[in-house]
């Protein structure tokens, strides 16, 4: 990969691993686990001559849909890749020195996950990002494969091991055997595209308008893939766009499920286009090991079971959905002869 700049470098950091997330950026450090989970957003404040960067994480995310016109909370992060580069770095430089207490002469080793589907020009933004923060190494690993080690699957058996990571901006579904991916397929359908069906259909159908923080709410608590009576109802506060007033709505999970059939539909669809296209002496292993669902996504109520009836597979949603990713690239950073053979180039 990339030389080391200093060999004393090494002596003075601790290596971590970066599940650097449309929605969430987890830090995992090597001897430690995890250490920082935080929110993809940074508070900048803009005037005619500079920005500067108010909040990074939680304290910015409290901020969306809050700040006054000279102030922006932005999500560096789309479908999975940077956006936004300058903005990246910022947030990334705070939560390195965050993890190392504010030190500014760290330099560790960085395994960083990315989509499956991440182009060239997108994989050089993420390892030119880590390299500004002070990487002195930089590891690509594909989500899917990082998820999978972090579930627990044998990747490195003669045995086919299928993974479907879901997160806030992407989709991976990936068939893993002998430490290589065999077939993978990312789509930009996730967490995030759900939240939007959400705030559009709340929208549209009761002319209120909400922000991004309460759709994502109302998905977690009574978001339902297949809701039966009597449905869960939440109270939710918006805007009235008619007389412009605050006014608070009830909303039930069937209505929930209508928002966000289409995005769980192109799930469901991209778990069968996969099994569709593994050879069948891999499809024979999935049958007998199952399908393993990892990422926020597989938490959403019933879609295990959705899956389970569209595909007559068995369906195991991992021990720490939320973590999978960051844990599996963390295992890694203690063995490189793994992580040589499945980092991309």
């Amino acid at each position: 990969m990339f030389a080391l700049r200093n060999p004393l470098h090494g002596w003075f950091s601790q290596d971590m691993a970066i599940d650097l997330g449309t929605a969430n950026t987890v830090v995992y450090v090597k001897g430690k686990g995890i250490v920082l989970r935080e929110p993809s957003v940074v508070a900048i404040r803009k005037d005619a001559r500079s920005s500067k960067v108010l909040a990074v994480g939680g304290e910015a995310k409290d901020m969306l849909g809050r700040t006054p016109g000279n102030i922006e909370a932005i999500r560096p992060m789309k479908d999975g890749v940077i956006a936004d580069f300058d903005v990246a770095e910022a947030m990334l430089r705070y939560f390195i020195r965050k993890v190392h207490n504010n030190r500014r002469r760290v330099h560790p080793r960085v395994v960083i996950s990315v989509p499956s589907g991440i182009t060239q020009v997108e994989k050089r933004a993420v390892r030119d990002t880590a390299e500004e923060v002070g990487a002195r190494e930089v590891y690509l690993v594909e989500e899917p494969m990082a998820a999978a080690i972090g579930a627990g699957l044998p990747i490195t058996d003669p045995t086919a091991n299928m993974v479907v990571d879901i997160g806030g901006g992407t989709t991976e579904v990936a068939v893993i055997s002998l430490t290589g991916i065999v077939y993978s397929k990312s789509v930009r359908m996730a967490g995030d595209k759900m939240d939007e069906a959400i705030l559009q259909h709340i929208k549209r159908k009761h002319n209120l308008a909400i922000g991004e923080r309460t759709a994502e709410e109302i998905k977690t608590t009574i978001g339902d893939v297949l809701p039966e009576e009597p449905y869960a109802v939440m109270e939710i506060k918006g805007r009235d766009l008619v007389a412009g007033v605050p006014k608070t709505i009830t909303i039930s999970s069937q209505e929930i499920q209508g928002a966000i059939v289409e995005q769980v539909d192109v799930i469901v669809d991209a778990v069968k286009s996969a099994l569709e296209a593994t050879p069948p002496e891999l499809a024979a292993d999935i049958v007998d090991h199952g399908i393993m669902l990892t990422g926020g996504g597989a938490l959403l109520k019933n879609l295990d079971t959705r899956l389970r009836n569209e595909t007559s597979m068995p369906i195991i949603v991992a021990e720490d959905p939320l973590s999978s990713v960051v844990l599996g690239s963390g295992q890694v950073l203690d063995r490189l002869d793994i992580l040589r053979e499945i980092a991309i180039d």
